[in-house]
């Protein structure tokens, strides 16, 4: 974790951090900045640019203000690299360095200082549930910007305030910092606390970890590793990127060997806990919203995965639901025990509930066909069709 700079090194990292605080004053998400082109901030999805024109002399000075002394070594031979930085008085930001035409570039996410409860970020609540697996991997999946470690930290904070367990965080730069409640946290961070995933990861498991938290899944030793960790008792939850749940286990199968995929396949059918995208929905009040598909391994969907039948995933996954009328007379697919739900069926009731507009449920659907069916009263559910 990167250490706060309570002296700015020069008068550019002080404009710099001005020109922080001004974009999350503004409630952006990210500051963009690179030379030649107005600094802009990304807010409610919308860029919004400024008056200021950074130069690639000003650009290099806030660079080796703002970047750690051991990362300047590999920002010199990569031209790229990431971070932690936090900026007194304003906050943190998850901070990306890279060169674009041989000029510098800088991409921050504003990383809010309170983890947000379940109820603000508009979860449900099978994800407490899904965080308080014994053992298992949880994956949190989604695109870039998804909100997927919001997320994961919302879980994570869950357990801390409720929750006697040891957590060990192996993360790339790390985003959030816990203050431990209940729970004991140790958060490592990627070349600044251990110089390899791998060994950070070998060494979590003789650290009497409860919980193992991995920023990211990016290869097939993560994820052999993982399994093996969840073999043995321990819940490893970590994020990945994918656009929906279902398809998330042949996206993990083609890290591997074609010959390794049906021995990775059997082992993770016995150790998957839950896997959950989540897309960001524009509400109609002018916000952002979660929706996500969740599927948890239940007998069904362990049983497609063992037999390689992983297109009957999202049938399963449709089927734990059935549409029902609410209070209000509204129809709304409604969860019969087992917590799993699709993207369509998410965003359908967010429709039914006034939450998102009929455009933005459209644009976000996987499947806006069968959304528009279903806001015209006809559902299909385990291949029928009912009016």
């Amino acid at each position: 974790m990167s250490q706060p700079v309570t002296e700015p090194a020069n008068e550019d990292v002080v404009y710099f951090n001005q020109i922080l605080k001004a974009g999350v004053d503004a409630g952006c998400s990210d500051v963009h900045i690179k030379v030649g082109t107005p600094a802009s901030y990304r807010i409610s999805r919308a860029f919004h640019s400024i008056d200021f024109v950074p130069t690639q002399v000003w650009m290099q000075s806030v660079i080796d203000g703002i970047c750690p002394k051991h990362m300047k070594a590999g920002l010199e031979a990569d031209r790229e690299t990431d971070f932690s930085y936090s900026a007194p008085g304003i906050g943190r930001f998850r901070t990306n360095v890279f060169q674009a035409l041989g000029r510098w570039c800088i991409v921050m996410r504003y990383i809010k200082a309170t983890v947000p409860t379940f109820e603000k970020l508009g979860l449900p609540e099978v994800l407490k549930t899904v965080a308080e697996s014994p053992r298992g991997i949880v994956l949190m999946a989604g695109t870039t910007g998804s909100g997927k470690s919001t997320t994961l930290a919302a879980m994570l904070e869950h357990l801390n305030n409720n929750f006697r367990k040891h957590i060990v965080t192996l993360e790339d730069p790390i985003e959030f910092v816990f203050e431990e409640n209940q729970c004991l946290i140790e958060q490592r961070e990627l070349n600044l606390d251990t110089m390899s995933f791998h060994r950070a990861m070998k060494s979590a498991l003789r650290e009497d970890p409860d919980v193992i938290m991995v920023g990211e899944m990016r290869d097939a030793i993560s994820f052999q590793t993982s399994i093996s960790a969840a073999d043995t008792g321990h819940t490893v939850i970590s994020t990945m990127h994918t656009t929906s749940a279902n398809s998330s286990v042949g996206r993990i199968l083609e890290y591997f060997k074609q010959d390794e995929r049906d021995t990775i396949r059997r082992q993770l059918a016995g150790t998957l806990r839950a896997v959950c995208c989540q897309r960001m929905v524009p509400t109609a009040e002018g916000g952002m919203r979660p929706a996500l598909e969740i599927m948890i391994n239940t007998i069904s969907i362990k049983k497609a995965i063992e037999e390689n039948q992983l297109g009957k995933l999202l049938p399963i996954i449709e089927a734990s639901r059935k549409i029902v009328e609410n209070e209000d007379g509204v129809p709304i697919w409604e969860d019969q025990g087992e917590g799993m739900m699709s993207f369509n069926q998410c965003i359908f009731n967010l429709l039914q509930q006034g939450i998102v507009t009929e455009q933005a449920a459209m644009e976000k659907a996987s499947n806006p066909q069968q959304l528009k069916m279903w806001t015209e009263g006809i559902f299909t559910s385990s291949g029928g069709i009912t009016g």
